[in-house]
Formats: C-alpha cells, sequence, structure tokens
C-alpha cells in the first residue's frame, strides 16, 4: 500500500465475505474464547450461521473502499485488497501475501501499488515484488536530520517504481536472491503556487544541478543482491523468531535510462518475543540501514522517512520527511491483544531516526528524529492473522499523524 495516512480501510469490511473463514472453536479446558474477527461480527449481525471448517487451500480475500485525509494529499478516495494464501500445506510453507490499491486525492494525485510476498511449496523459493505507479506531489525539507518544517517546499512528479526480487533456499530458513530495480521520477515541476524562484533555490535544485542531473527526469536503474535469514512464525503478524536481511544494490549510468552510477548498501532486522505464553502480549523491535557507499544518487531516490516497502517507517512524520546520503533507522513497539477472543488490540511504539548531509558535513549520530506514538487492532481475518489498523504518531516540531492500513507495520 501507500503510505498508511492515505487509507482507512472502510470497516463495511463486508470485506468480500471470505470462504472458508471459520470460527475457531477454543481448546477444551484452555478457559480462552474461540477466536474471533470482523468477519465472524458481520455474520453475527446479520444473523447468519459460523462458515464451514476452513480450507488452507482457499484464499483469504478482503476488500474494501478507501477512505482518507492527510495535509500531503488532501481527501482520498478508491479501493484496496489483500489476498493471502498457502502454495502448500501450512505446516511447512509460509503463507503468501499480496496486497493493492488505488487511489486518488483531491489534491490531483493518482496513486496504484502492488506489493506480494510469495513462497513456494514447502519455501524452495520466494518472490518479494514492490511496484508503483504514482501521479504524485511531496514536500521536501532539504537534507540530513535537523532540517525544519519552515524549509517545507511542496513538489510534483511522476513517480514509477519496480522492484521485484527473487530467492532461493539454501537451507531450512536461509535464502539467496537477486532482483530488478528501476525508479524514475519524471515531470518534476513546482505547484503552481509556489513561487518559481523559490523552487529554483529548492535543495532539489541545488542538488541536481550542483551533480550534473537533469531537473525534469531522473532514474536508477540496476540490479541488487541479497542474502535472507528468516524463521518467525508468520509474516504478516508475527508472534516470535526473527527476520535479517542483508542487500546490495548497483544502479548503472544508461542502463534503462540510467542517469548515475552509484552503489547502496541496505540491511534489515526485526525480532519478535512473546511476554506471556499465550502470546496476547509481545513486544516487537525494528532497525534498518539504507547507506549510498558509492556515486551519487539522485536526489528523490537518496534513503528517507518512509522509503522501506510498505511505507511504515517513521510513524510520526509524513514520507520523505528526512533525506540523507545514509540513514539508520530503529523502532519499537509493545503489542497486546485486549480481548480474548483476539478481535480487538492495542500497541504503543517508539522509534528513531539518524541521517547524514554531506553537502553540509553532518554526519550519522550528529542529530535525531524521533517519534511515538499508539494505535489500536482489529482482527480482520483471523486465518491470516490481519489486522485492520488505526495508529496516531508523534514526532519533534508539532509534527502528528493519523496513519489507517491493513498488516503491522513490521
Amino acid at each position: 500500500m501507500t503510505r498508511m495516512t492515505r487509507e482507512v480501510l472502510v470497516a463495511a469490511v463486508l470485506a468480500l465475505a471470505i470462504p472458508g473463514a471459520a470460527e475457531e472453536p477454543a481448546e477444551p479446558g484452555s478457559g480462552h474464547e474461540p477466536t474471533k474477527d470482523l468477519i465472524d461480527v458481520l455474520r453475527e449481525l446479520r444473523h447468519k450461521p459460523p462458515s464451514p471448517p476452513h480450507d488452507y487451500k482457499k484464499r483469504m480475500v478482503a476488500g474494501s473502499p478507501v477512505l482518507g485525509y492527510s495535509p500531503t494529499t488532501g481527501v482520498s478516495a478508491g479501493v484496496a485488497g489483500n489476498v493471502a494464501f498457502y502454495t502448500g500445506v501450512p505446516e511447512g510453507t509460509r503463507i503468501s501475501s499480496v496486497v493493492t490499491s488505488a487511489t486518488a486525492t483531491t489534491k490531483a494525485q493518482v496513486l496504484v501499488s502492488f506489493k506480494m510476498n510469495m513462497s513456494s511449496f514447502e519455501n524452495r523459493w520466494r518472490i518479494e515484488a514492490d511496484n508503483r505507479f504514482f501521479w504524485t506531489s511531496q514536500p521536501t525539507y532539504g537534507l540530513g536530520a535537523d532540517t525544519s518544517d519552515a524549509a517545507k517546499l511542496d513538489m510534483k512528479f511522476n513517480h514509477f517504481r519496480i522492484f521485484d526480487k527473487y530467492y532461493h533456499q539454501v537451507h531450512r530458513n536461509i535464502f539467496l536472491g537477486a532482483g530488478l530495480v528501476y525508479n524514475i521520477h519524471h515531470n518534476v515541476r513546482r505547484p503552481d503556487d509556489v513561487d518559481p524562484e523559490v523552487f529554483a533555490d529548492s535543495p532539489y535544485i541545488t542538488y541536481s544541478e550542483e551533480f550534473g542531473f537533469d531537473v525534469d527526469s531522473q532514474t536508477s536503474s540496476g540490479v541488487s543482491l541479497h542474502a535472507l535469514v528468516d524463521n518467525r512464525d508468520g509474516a504478516i503478524n508475527p508472534s516470535r523468531g526473527w527476520y535479517a536481511n542483508a542487500s546490495y544494490l548497483m544502479f548503472f549510468e544508461d542502463f534503462l535510462g540510467g542517469s548515475s552510477n552509484w552503489q547502496q548498501f541496505s540491511y534489515d532486522l526485526r525480532t519478535y518475543a512473546r511476554l506471556s505464553r499465550d502470546a496476547r502480549h509481545k513486544i516487537a523491535f525494528w532497525t534498518f540501514g539504507d547507506l549510498v557507499t558509492g556515486g551519487t544518487a539522485p536526489y528523490l531516490d537518496l534513503p528517507s522517512t518512509g522509503g522501506d516497502t510498505y511505507a511504515r517507517s517513521g510513524r510520526g512524520y509524513p514520507q520523505g520527511r528526512f533525506r540523507g546520503q545514509e540513514m539508520l533507522y530503529a523502532e519499537a513497539e509493545y503489542r497486546w491483544t485486549v480481548t480474548n477472543n483476539g478481535l480487538f488490540g492495542m500497541v504503543a511504539f517508539v522509534n528513531t531516526e539518524t541521517l547524514s548531509n554531506e553537502q553540509a558535513d553532518e554526519k550519522l549520530f550528529d542529530s535525531f528524529a524521533t517519534g511515538a506514538g499508539f494505535g489500536f487492532r482489529f482482527m480482520l481475518n483471523k486465518r491470516s492473522k490481519t489486522n485492520l489498523c488505526f495508529d496516531i504518531g508523534f514526532g519533534e516540531q508539532g509534527s502528528k499523524a493519523v496513519y489507517f492500513g491493513v498488516q503491522e507495520a513490521f
């Protein structure tokens, strides 16, 4: 999906009453209620009987109209959907997930995305996709983690991204992979209400002219190499295990229109721990780094807040709020299932990020941008453990934001 501030899955999630989403019986003598999701609630309100026992071969589908608001997009409306499925028996195959959305906004933005994480039978291979087609706009504040809200300047552009990766299993939870990366920001221009002279002195124009980039269109195109270890008990809503991914991205000038030669090293580490035996209390940790290690990246391809696949980092700040040649990020989130039936939960989170700005000689750890907040969870589909999420985040300099979406932040 795009940034969660842009979307709210309207919980008239008459959500394609999911075939086979049956109520799970309580374990005898456990004292726990049967697990319940929003589909069960809707069936009860409509006086419908429970669905027959579920079959893992059936896809778990949820879809809904999308409504939302943020200062960046204005009012947005569209559709969004999530499909989860198994390609083999659940005991030996990880769940696969596809998330798509298409929205339009009152600020003349059209946002279409397709994200996929698919595992084959017995996890012998997996495919990940992050594809975006945006006719959009976004403010820029300059580089580094010490920029001021007063430096905000809006930009319009078309952003098309294709980042597809293939992984092959080399051991039980270890994978090696490679991918194709194509990222273009085209028709970059000033909004009508921005003074031409002010835009000419913007961080984007200054950076682009300093390094010889075309200010109208910039492309990063190349290949990627990946090493992955993943022993989580699920990708959508894990309760234990850890995830570690190291990536090296190489971009080439003139390859599929590439604007420059440059390289980036990225890592992504996540771990999850149960604080109670029944997993109603959990804690999750996430840290990642995006580091330009050579060459010069186009301005809008530099590491930035919300630049991860699902745009979930930096809750409390708008997407793209901080940007720099190097970025390190860390977040911790406490997750609590409030009701015994699993229908309602809450979270509390805190995050921080630090970025470099070579032009101003600002290095990593010179300054930090920290955010925190809380949120609510409603079980949308108990088979896939997919939650409907509502978060409120707060950052420095009075920054705040409301987020709606499906699946956990990480």
